[in-house]
């Protein structure tokens, strides 16, 4: 059939073309139409429902709000999780469905569970309302409504806050694809009635009276209409408030009914703001408002961002002058980053391609008929792309090979080439008649149109199971597995229709001198063959090397780490920053305009900072005020200075950050850090959820995990969930006092709301603008906690009474955020992680955690995050990987029809894994699911090298050459030029991917990696090792005798395989000990302290500098002298002795460190030491017990046989062994951890066992006065005593020395002349008297003091080890009598029960239930006798090392 079609395009050259010329407009078309975006959408399907409730605590809105709404979701069909938070004042509830689930189906089921839901939360708390339809990558476009310059003082941000919602918001909600706009920042305009209590307590007036004054007061009607004549007049009230005057002038009912009381007269009335819970700051020149358009899911994201950009710059000519909207966080520039990166790796790729195909080919005009399969296959693939609804992004795009797309049209088009260079019949004829260039082509074509088509079809099959990948891995590489496969089916298309018809018309004509392609061939055909025929004289050494690279590959990919997907460069950066808990929004500004300012002035990339703190008004990124996301929006790449990477410059940043005091900084990209967010609830890469019920217990552990996360190298930015110390004022009601008041906790209720928070009590309309009329106390009085106890609550007796008198009013610490997941109250610990792959990291903690954290019963903990999906995907991986390798064989069986040929050319896969993982461990790269997904890729490619070869010996066989190793060189020399060709095309054409730097290069990195290095290597063994392995088969495996070789290569594997074999030491307790004080690292470093301590005694005789001075000038007369001075100063000799004895003292403490460093090293290789020999007690005593178990195993089997027992006693025997078996896998893990633990202490790498005597000897020596901790607290008294008089000799007067000789000129008063000369000396003697002695007798009180210290102390530390000591004795003394009474006596009964029910097992008296039960019995005994005598070694090495915390 597909030489049909060959012939059919050759003959009607015509309709083909048209059909080709048809591809490319409809493609051109097409291409325009197609869906553009960075990264595949991986948000998973879900709903989001948001209760907003003003006033209420996070437990509450657990209980109240959040609780009713999981469960009542919890059973829609197609559920996969539900995932809620709660904080103060919001419930945000999001309900995860099923990928194949219509998220318009799922909604409306949501929906109609929240009617139901309704009834059961309270009224006036708030009402749950599903979040906008959006994803992940929903979030397109971000932008700030700002005053421009000059302009600052005319709008606040209230005023910016009402634009926003009233102008720009409106008009963007009616763009076709946006979900929502969510308002951010600004202040929410209200109108408020700021009430005076003691005006109203004046008046005789309540709260409520306001109320309903202002409710009575703000409406229109309607009277229907009258007749006037022949026409109608309506009739219509006109009572709505429409300013702040009308708001005054209302009257309020007073009880006395005299003069008439106005709302003016108890109350301020103003323009307000609602309680904010979110802020947006504009690089750091304050506060602004804003907003964040959001996509409706499955929306074209270039297409709505297109229609957004339009409809903002026609709103900002409607906008009132000198305000101006600023887009800073634009998708656009992420998609042209990732797209950009794309086309020029696809560029490069092709261009690559077309040079290696004319170098091969010898031949430009096929070359580039080869090539221009490339443009045609691209078009086909976008038709097919529109039909199937895949967008054109980073993953579908980017992982385009053109190598692999046209390696049938290269297959074909060498098959034509190679017919004239080496038929005879065309050797001397230059040019080819159209009759006969169409039979040629025909004939080539079809004879290889089987390898091209079976190669391209393994191609196909081996992306089909990437289609069976499923969650986040599923959509990110679902889109390349369809785009490669729709390309290749374009290209397969193409073989057999356009290039046969193109290959007639072009290829027509060959010159008559030999190419560089021919002559570069004929020199690479020489030394392959000559290469070839060496190797065919050693097959067992090929082998053997082979088979030791593909065990080193082996081993180096189970030493690789592991993550999930690189982290894509958005081009920005999104900095989650944390102020301390509990701050309010005015600390969070602060502080995050200087992080603005810090990062805007020292660094020239940022273009600008916008923060985004808290909440916004949709608030599906519940942030508390206390944490914000500071958008840096930086310049392109090649503009920066300060660093060349994304990573580099966040160290920097991070590191300039720090200036900010109490700001907590965590650098990640806009997209992936929503991502992370939706995927999983928490922001970081890797997450750790510990679940329980008590939010106290589940602080505590997060605290000891992220300690732990702490000690792990690579982790960065980490976040504990604070998920309590949130102040809170509490009122709790005095129930029996309201009922004597005869109130009711609902009018309390309101009134402390209306109060505080206000109430709402109606609308002022402005036009069609409307605003909240709110009714609150004055802010004056409602600043602190004593006017919350102060509030005066109305009685229905007329009277009012103070809030304080009805409930206890205080601050207390409560919950902060409550989340959960599947009805499970969680608390999250994320991390970062930097320099090192997710999985080793993991895998690092996950041990730390088992050895140091154990969950109360009830807890547990999970690993999510990116960690979570390296492992799903892992898994789903473990079945692609064995379907494609299983599609692979079948398919090479229907090609052949052989087992052991479709075997042969199987080899290709594991030559391939040699060179993938040894390139990737080359460049230091972890196994990623890119890299996973290029072994696929790499598997299908592999296998076409050796279908070509195989075909052509197969080919020559048939005609009727018998030699094996001429055939596997005829057919090896025939096919070199299409296998080197196929392979340099597929490898080299990916080589732009694999350097690439550019946006998104980090995913399509490792996938490149892999082919390349695996189709080079595999390409290279293949032509070699291929017909090596043709030929053994063939001729039957025999190997020479080569005992050099089978050395050689034994030592090569035992190199390899030999690092872990270790030989174990025996080792007795005291030389452990020996070796621990020789070598511990720990008691070294006290050592060196004390050395240093001794050295520091030399430094006491400190003297001061000496002074030297010389003076020049009119010093004696109006002649110019010299004068030459030498000072010198000395304290009291008595100071420098008593400073050498605080010195001395010092070192005398230091070396009584020394001590106690060594006498608890002593204590823990002592413990260390007797539990190795518990457990390895343990494991003799399972060991007898599996032998014991196997025996009757074995006898169980014989007897079923016989028919003397049943399939009962069989099935119960090999039960208990496999327990024993698991137990004792159990304990060895142990025992591992142990000896590491012990090694460390001994600070050695011999692997010492421990053997000894099964008791620790007791010295019992119970004097607590040798005790090192004692000792220390003693010399520490010592000390103090030196350091009083010390202090005390500081008092003491100081010494002054010095002498002088001066120079006199002139007549001196001996009448005789002097010269300048100096000859006059002089002496002084000074004494320097401590006058001002306040600060020294503070400094001798102080040293006092200490003296005390230390004596308190050590009275204290003696009172504890006493009574340490004697719990030590006590449970010493009952651990030795329970020890004796097994010795004496159940020890030896244990033997005896074992022993007889043997007997009586074998000799048919008991059944195998009774042997079991009594067997178990005896061990039970010998169990509990071993793990006896490890309580009593615990007890005596505490009792002989005593310390204060056992």
């Amino acid at each position: 059939m597909l030489t049909k079609i060959i012939k059919f395009s050759v003959k009607n050259k015509l309709i083909i073309a048209l059909l080709i010329l048809g591809l490319i407009g409809i493609g051109s078309y097409q291409v325009t139409k197609l869906p553009i975006d960075a990264v595949p959408d991986i948000t998973n399907n879900q709903v989001q429902v948001i209760t907003i409730a003003p006033s209420f605590g996070a437990t509450d809105i657990e209980r109240l709000v959040t609780f009713p709404i999981e469960q009542a979701n919890n059973n829609i069909s197609g559920l996969k999780e539900i995932r809620s938070f709660s904080r103060f004042g919001l419930s945000l509830v999001t309900i995860v469905f099923e990928d194949d689930v219509d998220v318009y189906w799922a909604r409306q089921q949501v929906a109609e569970r929240l009617q139901q839901v309704q009834s059961q939360i309270p009224q006036g708390i708030g009402t749950p309302e599903l979040g906008p339809i959006s994803t992940g990558l929903g979030e397109i476009f971000q932008y700030v409504i700002r005053p421009e310059k000059g302009y600052e003082k005319k709008y606040d941000i209230t005023e910016l806050r009402t634009i926003q919602d009233w102008i720009v918001r409106r008009q963007l909600l009616g763009v076709k694809g946006v979900a929502e706009v969510s308002s951010f920042g600004g202040k929410l305009k209200q109108y408020e009635i700021a009430v005076n209590p003691d005006r109203l307590n004046a008046y005789g007036i309540t709260i409520n009276d306001v109320f309903d004054a202002l409710n009575t007061n703000n409406q229109n009607t309607g009277g229907a209409y009258i007749e006037k004549g022949p026409t109608v007049l309506y009739i219509r009230s006109e009572g709505l408030i429409g300013n702040i005057e009308d708001i005054k002038n209302i009257a309020i009912a007073s009880k006395t009914n005299e003069i008439p009381l106005f709302i003016r007269d108890v109350a301020e009335v103003k323009t307000s703001f609602a309680t904010r819970y979110g802020a947006m700051t504009f690089n750091d020149q304050g506060e602004v408002s804003g907003a964040v358009v959001m996509m409706l899911k499955g929306e074209n994201s270039n297409q709505v961002i297109k229609n957004v950009k339009e409809k903002i710059a026609q709103i900002q000519k409607t906008l009132p002058k000198g305000v101006v909207i600023e887009p800073f966080l634009d998708r656009t520039k992420m998609v042209n980053n990732a797209i950009g990166t794309v086309e020029k790796n696809l560029t490069e790729g092709a261009l690559i391609v077309v040079f290696v195909l004319v170098l091969f080919l010898g031949n430009v005009r096929a070359g580039l008929l080869v090539a221009s399969v490339i443009p045609l296959a691209m078009l086909f693939a976008i038709c097919m792309m529109n039909l199937f609804g895949v967008s054109g992004n980073l993953m579908s795009l980017g992982a385009l090979d053109f190598g692999l797309i046209i390696d049938g049209a290269v297959i074909i088009v060498e098959s034509v080439l190679h017919q004239f260079s080496h038929n005879s019949k065309f050797k001397k004829i230059f040019s080819v008649g159209k009759e006969e260039m169409d039979t040629i082509v025909t004939d080539s074509a079809g004879k290889m149109m089987n390898s091209a088509v079976f190669g391209q079809i393994i191609i196909l099959i081996v992306y089909l199971p990437i289609l069976t990948l499923q969650g986040i891995e599923g959509k990110m590489f679902k889109p390349m597995a369809q785009t490669v496969a729709f390309a290749l089916l374009g290209a397969f298309l193409l073989s057999l229709t356009y290039i046969p018809m193109m290959s007639s018309l072009l290829l027509r004509k060959r010159s008559s001198k030999p190419s560089l392609s021919d002559r570069m061939m004929k020199k690479v055909e020489k030394i392959y063959l000559k290469t070839l025929l060496k190797i065919l004289r050693v097959p067992k050494m090929v082998f053997s090397i082979v088979a030791v690279l593909f065990v080193l590959a082996i081993f180096i990919l189970s030493r690789m780490g592991g993550e999930f997907i690189p982290s894509l460069e958005e081009g920005d950066f999104a900095v989650e920053t944390r102020v301390l808990p509990g701050s309010n929004l005015n600390t969070t500004i602060e502080s995050t305009q200087k992080a603005a300012h810090i990062l805007k002035s020292r660094f020239p990339e940022v273009q600008k900072v916008v923060t985004k703190i808290g909440s916004g008004e949709v608030p599906t990124d519940p942030m508390p005020m206390d944490a914000a996301d500071l958008m840096v929006i930086l310049k392109d790449k090649k503009e920066w200075t300060s660093a060349s990477t994304f990573p580099e410059l966040a160290d920097k940043m991070t590191k300039e950050l720090q200036d900010v005091p109490g700001v907590t900084v965590s650098f990640q990209f806009p997209v992936q850090m929503r991502f992370n967010e939706l995927m999983t609830g928490a922001r970081q890469d890797v997450v750790v959820k510990i679940f329980g019920d008590d939010l106290d217990v589940l602080s505590q552990n997060a605290q000891k995990l992220g300690k732990i996360i702490e000690t792990v190298e690579g982790a960065q930015n980490l976040y504990i969930e604070p998920i309590a110390g949130m102040p809170q004022v509490t009122i709790e009601y005095n129930r029996p006092v309201i009922a004597q008041y005869h109130l009711s906790i609902s009018d309390i209720n309101r009134i402390v709301n209306a109060a505080f928070a206000g109430q709402s009590t109606g609308l002022v309309f402005e036009g069609e603008k409307r605003f909240d009329m709110v009714v609150r106390l004055d802010s004056k009085v409602r600043k602190s906690v004593d006017d919350i106890k102060n509030l005066l609550v109305p009685t229905p007796f007329g009277n009012q009474i103070p809030l304080s008198q009805l409930a206890k009013v205080e601050v207390k610490n409560g919950p902060n955020q409550i989340q959960r997941e599947n009805a499970q109250r969680r608390i999250v610990v994320g991390f970062n992680i930097k320099g090192r792959d997710v999985q080793s990291i993991v895998e690092e903690l996950q041990t730390k955690v088992n050895k140091e954290i154990k969950l109360p019963t009830g807890y547990y903990m999970t690993y999510g995050g990116s960690f979570e999906n390296l492992n799903n995907a892992k898994q789903r991986l473990m079945i692609a990987v064995p379907v494609a390798l299983a599609l692979i064989f079948v398919m090479l069986f229907l090609a052949f029809g052989s087992v052991k040929e479709s075997l042969l050319i199987y080899t290709a896969i594991p030559l391939s894994i040699i060179g993938g993982v040894f390139l990737l461990a080359l460049r230091g790269m972890p196994f990623s699911i890119s890299a996973g997904v290029g072994f696929i890729a790499l598997f299908g490619v592999a296998v076409l090298n050796g279908i070509v070869l195989i075909s052509e010996f197969n080919r020559l066989y048939k005609s009727g050459i018998r030699n094996i190793v001429r055939i596997v060189i005829d057919g090896g020399e025939s096919r070199l030029r299409p296998v080197l060709m196929t392979a340099f095309v597929a490898s080299l054409g990916f080589i732009p991917m694999a350097l690439s730097n550019g946006a998104g290069a980090e995913v399509q990195r490792p996938l490149a990696t892999v082919v390349i290095g695996g189709l080079l290597v595999a390409t290279f063994l293949t032509l070699f090792v291929l017909p090596l392995l043709y030929v053994t088969i063939e001729k039957g495996f025999k190997m020479e005798n080569n005992h050099k070789n089978i050395t050689a290569v034994f030592i090569l594997l035992f190199s390899f395989a030999g690092f872990g074999l270790k030989a174990q030491t025996p080792i007795d307790l005291q030389t452990a000990i020996n070796t621990a004080l020789e070598n511990n690292r720990n008691l070294k470093n006290e050592k060196l302290k004390s050395e240093y301590s001794k050295a520091l005694i030399k430094s006491a005789n400190d003297i001061p500098q000496t002074g030297a001075t010389f003076d020049y000038g009119q010093i004696n007369s109006a002649y110019n002298d010299m004068k030459f001075g030498v000072s010198q100063n000395i304290a009291f000799p008595t100071v420098y002795k008593k400073q050498k004895n605080v010195y001395t003292e010092e070192w005398k403490k230091s070396l009584l460190n020394v001590s106690l460093e060594e006498y608890e090293l002593k204590k823990a290789v002592s413990l260390t030491f007797y539990n190795i020999l518990y457990w390895k007690e343990k494991e003799r005593l399972l060991n007898e017990m599996l032998k014991l178990y196997t025996d009757f195993s074995d006898k169980a089997n014989l007897r079923l046989k016989a028919g003397e027992s049943n399939i009962l006693e069989k099935t119960t025997a090999s039960s208990q062994k496999s327990a024993i078996e698991i137990q004792l896998k159990q304990l060895q893990q142990e025992l591992a951890v142990l000896k590491i633990q012990f090694q460390w202490l001994l600070n050695t790498e011999t692997d010492f066992i421990p053997e000894d005597s099964k008791s620790f000897v007791n010295s019992l020596n119970e004097k607590l006065a040798d005790h090192p901790l004692l000792k220390i607290w003693e010399q520490q008294k010592n000390i103090s005593a030196e350091q009083i008089a010390l202090e005390k000799a500081k008092m003491l007067p100081g010494l002054q020395l010095a002498y002088n000789l001066n120079s006199f000129k002139g007549l001196g008063p001996d009448d005789k002349l002097y010269n300048a000369i100096p000859q006059f000396h002089s002496v002084q003697v000074g004494v320097s008297l401590p006058i001002f002695t306040g600060g020294q007798k503070a400094r001798i009180e102080a040293a006092k003091v200490a003296q005390s210290v230390a004596e308190s102390e050590l009275k204290n530390t003696e009172f504890n080890l006493q009574n340490q000591l004697k719990k030590a004795r006590e449970i010493y003394q009952s651990n030795l009598e329970i020890v004796s009474k097994y010795e004496s006596s159940d020890l030896k009964n244990a033997d005896i029960i074992t022993e007889t029910a043997k007997r009586q097992f074998i000799g048919g008296e008991i059944n195998y239930l009774e042997f079991v039960i009594l067997v178990n019995q005896a061990v039970q005994l010998k169990n509990n006798y071993t793990d006896a005598v490890w309580k009593l070694n615990q007890s005596a090495i505490e009792l002989e090392y005593l310390t204060l915390n056992p």
